[in-house]
């Protein structure tokens, strides 16, 4: 009896944590908004579910500011080529994104990515060049 419970209560919890760590970018970004940022990477966190990239970049008063950027799973950025090691804390950079609801910090959902240096460009859903 305790093996079946055991079972049903595991089977319903391994079905749900897909379905609740899964959301609309839509609930959480302004999609229909896009701002451009430039600065230097500070960390690139590649990991699940989402890789994280985050910037130092300028305000408008000069006065240099954390920026987050939600990109896509590592997996995804994987099969367009995109490692790890890929972006380093120095790189210079412009991203643009959607703008967060929360209001708390600032954060982007990324849509375009330009690497200074060798101009290398993403552009939404694997294009690159």
């Amino acid at each position: 009896m305790k093996k079946i419970l055991f079972l049903t209560v595991f089977a319903a919890v391994a079905t749900t944590v897909p379905v609740y760590a899964h959301h609309s970018f839509a609930a959480y970004y302004f999609a229909d908004q896009s701002v451009s940022i430039e600065g230097f990477v500070e960390e690139f966190d590649f990991v699940n579910p989402h890789v994280w990239l985050h910037l130092q970049a300028a305000d408008k008063d000069g006065k240099l500011q954390k920026v987050s950027v939600e990109w896509a799973p590592p997996n995804r950025l994987a099969q367009w080529g995109i490692k790890r090691d890929f972006l380093k804390p120095g790189d210079r950079v412009i991203v643009t994104g959607s703008p967060s609801r929360d209001g708390i910090g600032f954060k982007l959902q990324l849509k375009r990515l330009i690497r200074i240096a060798d101009g290398w460009t993403w552009n939404g859903r694997g294009e690159l060049r």
